[in-house]
């Protein structure tokens, strides 16, 4: 036996013995146990069983008959055979189901209809067990399918513990009828957990077999796999512990920059509070505002009067001996002998040290001591500390917390914390804006709810307000007061343009390659990168802005933006607003003047500029700020809401955290915001833009599934566009196109058929690479009208597509031909080659988690790879998809038709499986969801094509 072999059987017993464990602490009767092992099959409980049957009354012999003890066991017989042929036929580990099993019924024929109480409780957990054949000796077992069956088992022999012990601890019928009521309970929730675990180990046997033919499966195989390394990361994310310990209510959190102070000096409030956390460390501490040369003086002079260097009044107010004496003191004083070799004598606080030239005075040099400055200026040449750290503002969490803390609310209620972590959010997790303003809201006991609202109408009064629950010299409306009025020249042209860019990731190059485009001299230093860096220069040294180093991404808080546009005049917002607005149109093409499909390898740019067009509408909103020219800024609109965004952002109230997509990327209520903004302002509602958006519109009403309300802004679309270019454009055939898809979505075919040839006639006669698109879009139509072969001749017509292979579809990363081969594949099942259509769908469900992450055309592929799975007889892999499809369709606003459509397959798949309750909640969230989207459809039949209804035929 090799080692690998002796240490996985090892642990098998291990796993085993915990089991047996287990069990006896559930018996609670050491005799018991003795009597147990003296059984080990079926036969022998059969054998037995008749001497039970002479102890019954009369009348209930026949009802009660032990010979209907073998056929309610059937499936705890297979179960157990399935443990003697893989585990070995350990007498221990059988002799516990059978011996348990023959107590059991010993002690319950002695008590009236308690004997059929527990028969009918085996059956019922005999069929909850898994339904795999014993005797499948093919099926090789693994570790994930030992442990599955281990936690079977180990559920099943605790609970007939648990039965016997029950007898034992009421032996009388009275007692029993008392106490049966819980022991049911106790009975049921078992069942819940034994159809669970037996769900899972079925599922690994499902893998298991499929391992066997990885090559008929492979897709399948990864995709589960996928699943499963998910769900572990997700269990280690949930894995966070938060613990404020003793934290004073004008400081919070802060735990990193702590523990960085703390390595640093090793070799504002945070300082304090690191102080006051490490006072053993040092014998002596001192604190000294640096924030101005008068304040640094005054600051030295009560420390050379605390160490006891000054004598004389003259002295004592004497700023420049305070502190050549205070230095001196420093300098001289030797290491404390009862301190460790890694602490220091004393520990020199500079606060506020934001002109680091002023300490240049007062530095002490080399030293048996620490140095601790907090400043805003970053300037690592003029900064005589040999270590630094950056304080970030706080994430929505820990300013919620602290915000809930100073205003005295409950930091565990939800909805508290939900409204406190949009205050955060509107803040910007400033420390100081979050200590201001939940003084503001304290002394006006104002609700949380009420307090955005409130602010966004008076910020600057707000602002400017002080608050008893601080003490600090500044309001948020002096902060930075003081370094904005002495910004000019460049360095003030970005900070204004900064305010209009959305503030935590603005990627440099959007204004190096954007500012090419402008033809305005003001902003010609933005093309060259010394003077751009020259002019960051100087916010990075006043701590207005903050740059990554690693990919020249710059940052800037939101508190800083709202003190800036308060100070720009109205002429002035609207000069930046329209330079803004003409620099983020270069990250997107042009998507109205001529016939273009998905332009993912824009992708990259789109997702520089889309988080910043959402900043920009939100700026223009806020500030009422009109553009001199609407044409262009509805045309930027336009432009983003095709395409797609994914910048890291705590601030966009349109835009989802992790993933920013709008229609290519399907966050359809998000591009139909910027649509809905973008018709608005077009002032020419004749143009080749205008019918953009409207035929944009439509498609969303498509993908939404109202095809016949999308056939409306089709016909607007192809109405501009035939004015504009005449009947043969390859704009009238994308028209045409997309009115086709409308009428398949709504069923009427023909009509589909013909506007399917028209759009095929121009795209030919004008050579149109689009030519594509119509074939594809017509081998949909066909095979909705059941005609899979010729389906299949018309997608083979794609000029992409003319060798047909997986790769074909897949290796330009085009997210429409992920959408050619869920169409492949739903023309394979169609033709009855099960195993095809299912190796295509799965590869198309990779794609599409990949590209465009959990989204309506993901749940989409997990529907029809469950569906498939379902079909070969994979019944426990679908149910572990479909639970997939429900977390996501349940997490999008417009994904109630995925879900309701995702819980009728699951009820079927429950049903099948003996799983009832399971399948009765699922049933009641398809049928409830299916009336909330189409009332009509409330008493139609519990079907699959009724639920089809709430999705798109097809979603390209």
């Amino acid at each position: 036996m090799s080692q690998d072999e002796t240490k996985n059987k090892r642990v098998s017993s291990s796993l085993w013995q915990k089991a047996v464990v287990r069990y006896q602490e559930e018996l609670q009767e050491n005799d018991d146990y003795q009597v147990i092992m003296e059984l080990g099959s079926l036969d022998d409980l059969m054998n037995q069983a008749k001497s039970i049957e002479p102890l019954l009354p009369p009348e209930r012999r026949s009802l009660s008959s032990m010979n209907r003890v073998g056929p309610k066991l059937k499936f705890v017989d297979d179960f157990t055979a399935l443990i003697a042929l893989y585990f070995g036929a350990d007498a221990k580990l059988i002799a516990l189901v059978w011996g348990s099993i023959r107590l059991m019924l010993t002690l319950a024929s002695s008590a009236g209809d308690t004997l059929q109480n527990i028969l009918d409780m085996l059956e019922e957990l005999s069929l909850t067990l898994p339904r795999f054949r014993a005797y499948e000796a093919v099926l090789p077992m693994n570790r994930a399918l030992e442990a599955a069956l281990v936690d079977v088992y180990t559920e099943v022999i605790c609970f007939y513990a648990r039965t016997i012990h029950f007898f034992r601890t009421h032996p009388h019928v009275l007692l029993r009828r008392g106490a049966w009521e819980e022991f049911h309970r106790d009975f049921a929730r078992t069942v819940q957990r034994i159809k669970r675990m037996s769900s899972t180990v079925e599922k690994e046997a499902d893998l298991a077999r499929m391992k066997t033919d990885e090559a008929r499966y492979k897709e399948v195989l990864d995709i589960m796999e996928g699943i499963k390394h998910s769900k572990t990361r997700d269990e280690e994310n949930r894995q966070c512990y938060f613990i404020p310990l003793g934290l004073n209510p004008r400081f919070w959190g802060r735990d990193q920059a702590l523990k960085a102070i703390e390595e640093a000096l090793r070799k504002t409030q945070i300082a304090l509070q690191f102080a006051n956390k490490n006072r053993e460390m040092y014998d002596t501490i001192l604190w000294a505002a640096a924030d101005t040369t008068i304040r640094m003086g005054q600051s030295f002079r009560d420390i050379a009067q605390h160490l006891g260097v000054v004598k004389s009044e003259e002295e004592k107010q004497d700023s420049v001996a305070a502190i050549l004496k205070a230095k001196a003191w420093l300098r001289e004083t030797p290491k404390s002998q009862s301190l460790t070799e890694s602490h220091s004598s004393w520990l020199l606080i500079f606060d506020n040290a934001d002109d680091l030239e002023i300490l240049r005075q007062a530095w002490p040099g080399d030293s048996n001591g620490a140095v601790l400055i907090t400043t805003r200026n970053v300037d690592p040449a003029r900064n005589p500390a040999p270590a630094s750290f950056h304080v970030q503002p706080f994430d929505d969490d820990t300013g919620s917390e602290m915000l809930l803390n100073l205003v005295g609310l409950d930091a565990n209620v939800a909805s508290n914390q939900e409204k406190a972590k949009a205050i955060t959010n509107t803040l910007g997790g400033l420390p100081l804006a979050l200590s201001q303003i939940g003084g503001f809201i304290s002394q006006r006991k104002l609700p949380l709810q009420d307090f955005i609202p409130i602010y966004e109408r008076n910020a600057a009064k707000i602002d400017s307000k002080r608050t008893g629950i601080t003490d600090y010299d500044h309001t948020l409306s002096t902060v930075w007061e003081i370094s904005l009025t002495k910004l000019s020249g460049d360095s003030l042209k970005l900070l204004n343009m900064l305010a209009f860019f959305e503030p935590d990731s603005i990627s440099e190059v959007v204004f190096t390659e954007s500012a090419k485009v402008l033809r305005d001299r003001d902003f010609e230093f933005l093309t060259d990168e010394l003077d751009l860096g020259d002019a960051e220069e100087v916010l990075l040294r006043a701590a207005l802005i903050n740059k990554s180093i690693e990919d020249a991404v710059l940052s800037v808080h939101r508190l800083v933006q709202a003190s800036v546009l308060r100070r720009l005049g109205e002429n002035d917002r609207i000069k930046y607003f329209d330079t803004a607005v003409q620099m983020l149109n270069w990250g997107f093409p042009d998507t109205w003047s001529q016939d273009i499909g998905h332009q993912f390898q824009a992708w990259t740019k789109c997702d520089k500029c889309l988080p910043h067009v959402n900043h920009l509408t939100k700026q223009a909103s806020r500030y009422k700020i009109s553009p001199r020219n609407p044409q262009v800024y509805g045309e930027l609109l336009l432009r983003c809401s095709w395409y797609v965004g994914n910048s890291p952002s705590h601030n966009c109230n349109l835009l989802s955290n992790r993933n920013r997509h709008l229609y290519e990327r399907e966050s359809y209520d998000i591009a139909r915001t910027f649509v809905d903004v973008a018709l608005e302002v077009f002032p020419d509602k004749s143009s080749l833009a205008f019918a953009s958006a409207v035929d944009l519109s439509g498609l969303l009403d498509l993908d939404m599934n109202y095809p016949v309300k999308a056939l409306e802004p089709f016909n607007i679309a192809l109405g501009i566009r035939e004015k504009l270019l005449g009947p043969d454009d390859p704009l009238i055939a994308s028209s045409l196109n997309n009115i086709a898809l409308a009428y398949t979505e709504a069923g009427n075919l023909e009509k589909a058929f013909a506007n399917h040839e028209k759009a095929i006639g121009i795209r030919l006669r004008t050579k149109s690479d689009r030519i594509g698109n119509s074939y594809s879009n017509m081998s949909s139509l066909l095979l909705r009208m059941d005609k899979p072969d010729e389906a299949e001749e018309m997608l083979k017509r794609c000029p992409s597509l003319k060798d047909f292979t997986d790769d074909t579809f897949l290796k330009t990363g085009n997210p429409r031909f992920s959408g050619d081969m869920v169409l492949l594949s739903r023309i394979r099942s169609r033709q009855g080659l099960l195993d095809d259509a299912l190796r295509l769908a799965s590869k198309a469900l990779t794609f599409r988690q990949t590209l465009l992450g959990n989204r309506l055309k993901t749940s989409d592929s997990l529907y029809d790879v469950a569906g498939f799975l379902c079909q070969l007889g994979k019944d426990a892999s679908a149910l572990e998809l479909l639970l997939q499809l429900v977390a996501i369709s349940e997490s999008l606003n417009e994904g109630e038709g995925q879900l309701a459509r995702a819980n009728f397959k699951l009820s079927l798949i429950y049903k099948d499986n003996g799983m009832d309750l399971e399948s009765r909640s699922c049933k009641v969230k398809a049928v409830e969801l299916r009336a909330k989207l189409g009332p009509e459809a409330k008493d139609a039949a519990f079907e699959e094509p009724e639920f089809m209804k709430l999705c798109p035929w097809m979603l390209w």
